[in-house]
């Protein structure tokens, strides 16, 4: 094809752009090279400053070389033979690791057979750290693993993370001392087929000052009991005119005593009432505030999503509510997770963790919900684990704001 003549401005303007362009690169490149303007200071090199700093740790983190030993305790068969899997009986226990000496857990993936349809409820995982009493982690599996009401769905997370097919993976540092345990018990009355693990963990001459162990604990309130089942929404006067400034019967995620720091938590949710449940704010006390120290905007601010999660689920790596099912209905499902690695939430002394379940407790929905922290030794005790079939969901009578009548007041 032939182009037309461009006009005699735009040929005269190409050299001129070039020279300029060379000449550009030419005082960037000498600068960059730290070139000066003759010959001899060409040969020169620049000096390094003595006072800049050192390139940053990132840099070379990947290839730093470590000092610990890497290993694993898992169901591989021990015949060298394909049936790499443990039966689990009804009311055995299954020790996963049981280690003397100095370390740290890394990751534990579990992968499960059998025939009971809520085995991520009846299958309590616990752990001890350097020959305590009581276990630093007691919950079911499901639950340790973000699955609060017994159903599998696939998620990633940065601490926890479901990949198909049902294969549960948890990536907290779990550090000891002396000696670690870490057990499966099956609290069902089926058989558990097939319960494949791997446990993966190093060890270490010893442990830095200043570490706390981790800790998980389970709790749930089925139903939480609201202060009134005769309300026709959310936002009826006769409910948002209610104050609640203590955190009085909100539901409590964790309370510990100590020092330590709390990383985060799993909640699940099956709605007894229709409407969102989530008009409920978080509420932190620390070291014996007797009102919040850290007070929050509402549940899925929290778990920080707005506007109701816009019924939708999603995933992040702080954050997620990755299973959503018939929102905001009776019977609706819900499973959220919340991380504060950015920024673990510090006590010295104690802390406790709450959120309301509606605005100022006044719904009456099935909470259960797994807090993660760590802290010094020894920890307060547990609160009872529920008994199996307790743990089980299922939809409580327990009124509903469809055709309600209203609040007295209103």
């Amino acid at each position: 094809m032939h182009l037309p003549a461009q006009p005699s401005d735009v040929h005269d303007s190409l050299p001129t752009r070039r020279r300029l362009l060379a000449s550009a690169t030419g005082i960037t490149a000498a600068a960059l090279l730290g070139l000066g303007a003759t010959g001899a200071e060409a040969a020169t090199p620049a000096k390094a400053d003595p006072a800049e700093p050192d390139a940053p740790e990132e840099l070379f983190a990947q290839a730093r070389l470590r000092t610990y030993k890497s290993r694993r305790s898992s169901s591989w068969d021990r015949t060298g033979g394909n049936a790499d899997a443990i039966p689990v009986e009804p009311g055995q226990t299954a020790t996963l690791l049981d280690i003397s000496g100095t370390g740290v857990v890394t990751h534990i993936w579990f992968t499960i057979s059998t025939r009971d349809a809520m085995h991520l409820k009846n299958l309590v995982l616990r752990a001890w750290w350097d020959g305590e009493a009581t276990p630093s982690v007691e919950v079911p599996i499901g639950d340790f693993f973000g699955l609060g009401l017994g159903e599998y769905f696939v998620y990633e997370s940065e601490l926890l993370a479901v990949a198909p097919i049902k294969a549960l993976n948890a990536y907290f540092k779990m550090p000891f001392a002396t000696a670690a345990r870490i057990s499966v018990t099956n609290e069902g009355t089926i058989r558990t087929n097939s319960l494949y693990y791997a446990v993966d963990y190093v060890t270490l001459p010893s442990l830095p000052d200043g570490l706390g162990r981790f800790h998980a604990q389970y709790r749930q309130a089925a139903p939480c009991k609201g202060w009134t089942s005769e309300w026709a929404n959310n936002g009826s006067p006769g409910i948002n005119a209610r104050k609640n400034l203590n955190g009085e019967g909100n539901y409590v995620y964790l309370e510990a005593t100590g020092k330590g720091h709390f990383v985060g938590v799993t909640h699940a949710v099956e709605q007894n009432q229709d409407g969102w449940f989530g008009e409920g704010d978080d509420m932190i006390f620390i070291d014996g505030d007797t009102l919040p120290t850290i007070n929050g905007t509402g549940t899925e601010d929290y778990f920080n999503g707005a506007w109701d999660f816009g019924s939708e689920a999603f995933g992040y790596q702080h954050q997620g509510a990755p299973y959503v099912v018939d929102p905001e209905r009776l019977g609706g499902r819900y499973c959220l997770y919340r991380w504060h690695t950015e920024s673990p939430i510090t006590f010295e002394k104690s802390i406790r963790v709450t959120i309301e379940h509606g605005h100022a407790n006044h719904r009456s929905d099935n909470f259960y919900s797994t807090a993660y922290w760590y802290q010094t030794e020894p920890h307060a005790a547990f609160p009872a684990l529920p008994a199996p079939a307790d743990r089980i969901p299922k939809v409580f009578a327990a009124g509903s704001a469809a055709g309600a009548a209203p609040v007295p007041g209103e």
